[in-house]
């Protein structure tokens, strides 16, 4: 079975667009999404038009609880462009993702299992961010019993197989390769370079997972361009670079 795994599109539609036409050469019968679909200055409306007829299995990240719950005044930047622009039917699809999702041997979350907010793969700490280590990814896959755990949120690429055979994969970000946050302290995430990123999951013939993660170019300078058109040069940079 091959599955594709995709994460963090923040509505940039264009690199959606390149990982579709990417993945339909590769032999996936299955694409899983894990969250934060729209939250940007970019295309929220359209994404989302076309993430609903795609029907792909997909969960809410923290940007989807925000753009539906937190008031206009406590919103960042990003999740006010999309709040502003999605129609109430829209809304509803987004109302109806669930936070975890449960597909045989594979557990979809967007953080960790416990919170969209929390990371998996990394640990974010005084001196910024860095890899999580075995321990660290152990304890937050806890007791969870899917052989393979899809996480995303960081929008870092990453591959982890803890001591007990449990894969854990962070497939990378579709539409933003750079970011900063000040939670839970001031930090940066730089992946260094603008390519969309996706990933392909795979269970061999003995039932054991792996995973190859992806890069695909698309037209970054165009989704900066129109990043810079909605207010947005730190966006702009980042799209364009891969960096803040």
């Amino acid at each position: 079975m091959r599955i594709a795994v995709v994460s963090d599109i923040h509505g940039n539609l264009a690199a959606l667009e390149a990982v579709l036409a990417d993945l339909r050469d590769r032999g996936v019968e299955r694409v899983l999404d894990l969250g934060d679909l729209l939250s940007g200055p970019l295309q929220p409306r359209e994404t989302c038009d076309r993430l609903i007829g795609l029907g792909w299995p997909t969960i809410a990240g923290n940007h989807e609880r925000q753009v539906l719950h937190d008031p206009p005044e406590r919103m960042g930047e990003s999740d006010r462009h999309a709040a502003a622009r999605l129609r109430p039917d829209q809304r509803d699809w987004l109302g109806s993702l669930p936070p975890t999702l449960r597909l045989d041997e594979v557990l979809m979350v967007h953080g960790t299992p416990d919170s969209d907010l929390h990371t998996f793969l990394e640990t974010v700490d005084a001196d910024g961010i860095r890899a999580a280590t075995a321990a660290e990814a152990a304890a937050r896959a806890g007791d969870a019993d899917a052989r393979l755990i899809v996480c995303g949120h960081t929008h870092t690429p990453r591959v982890v197989r803890l001591a007990d055979g449990r894969l854990i994969v962070n497939p990378g970000s579709v539409g933003l390769q750079a970011y900063a946050s000040e939670l839970p302290h001031p930090h940066r995430v730089e992946i260094g370079s603008p390519h969309a990123r996706y990933a392909i999951v795979e269970r061999g013939a003995g039932g054991e997972w792996s995973a190859q993660l992806l890069q695909v170019e698309y037209d970054w300078n165009a989704a900066a361009a129109l990043a810079e058109r909605n207010g947005r040069p730190d966006w702009a940079r980042a799209l364009a670079t891969g960096r803040m």
